[in-house]
C-alpha cells in the first residue's frame, strides 16, 4: 500500500458562504480511493486523503473543479468567511479574495484560523479566530487572540482599527510572521498574545 497525505479541499469564497455543487463533490469522490478517508473540518474545509504519488494531478484536477486546494496541518487556514449578504461590494467580498491568497497555507507554529466578516454582524465569528477581520464601513478592524476551546474560551482582542483595504494584508502577514518568529515551540496563538501583550502587538502591526 502506497503512502497518503492529506489536502485541504474547500469552496472558493463567495455570496452564500462555503457552497459546493455537486459536480465537486462527485469530483472529490471520483478522485480518492473508496477506502479514502475524507474529514469535514470546523474551519470550513474537508481534509481528503490521497495517495502521495498522485498529489499533484489531484490538487490540479479539483482546483480545475473549481475548488481550492491547500496544506493540511499545521498552516494557517483558508479564510473563513461570512456569507456576504449584504452584497459583494459592501462586504468587501473582493478585498476577502484578496486576503485569502495571501494567508492560505503559511506555515506556523500550530494551526491558525484566519476570519472574516463583511459587517458587525460578525456571522463568521472573527472574535473566536486567532485573528479576527470585520469590516465597519469602508476600513476594518482587526482582533487577535480568540480562543473558542476548552474550559477558559475567550474573545479575541482589538487590535487596531481603521485600517484601510490596501494595509490589510500587510498588517496580517507582519502578525503572522511575528509569531512564527517569537512563538515558543507549538505554542498557540491566543497564549503567545498573552505573553507578548496586546499593546507589542500592536507595536508591530503599526
Amino acid at each position: 500500500m502506497g503512502e497518503f497525505i492529506k489536502m485541504a479541499v474547500s469552496p472558493v469564497i463567495q455570496v452564500g458562504g462555503s457552497l459546493f455543487t455537486a459536480e465537486q463533490l462527485a469530483k472529490i469522490g471520483t478522485l480518492t480511493d473508496s477506502n479514502a478517508k475524507i474529514e469535514m473540518t470546523s474551519f470550513k474545509q474537508l481534509y481528503v486523503q490521497v495517495p502521495v504519488d498522485r498529489q499533484d494531478a489531484i490538487k490540479e484536477e479539483l482546483e480545475i473543479a473549481g475548488l481550492e486546494v491547500n496544506p493540511a496541518g499545521f498552516v494557517t487556514k483558508a479564510l473563513i468567511a461570512c456569507n456576504f449578504c449584504k452584497g459583494e461590494e459592501t462586504a468587501g467580498l473582493e478585498t476577502a479574495l484578496v486576503l485569502n491568497e495571501a494567508i492560505a497555507g503559511i506555515e506556523t507554529p500550530t494551526p491558525m484560523k484566519i476570519g472574516y466578516a463583511g459587517c458587525a454582524l460578525g456571522t463568521s465569528e472573527p472574535l473566536v479566530k486567532d485573528i479576527g477581520v470585520v469590516k465597519m464601513r469602508d476600513t476594518f478592524d482587526i482582533y487577535v487572540g480568540g480562543e473558542p476551546k476548552g474550559i477558559k474560551a475567550s474573545l479575541a482582542k482589538l487590535l487596531c482599527t481603521g485600517v484601510t483595504k490596501e494595509q490589510l494584508v500587510h498588517v496580517i502577514i507582519t502578525i503572522i510572521d511575528f509569531y512564527k518568529e517569537h512563538a515558543k515551540g507549538k505554542e498557540k496563538f491566543s497564549k503567545f498574545v498573552d505573553r507578548m501583550t496586546l499593546e507589542r502587538l500592536q507595536e508591530i502591526a503599526a
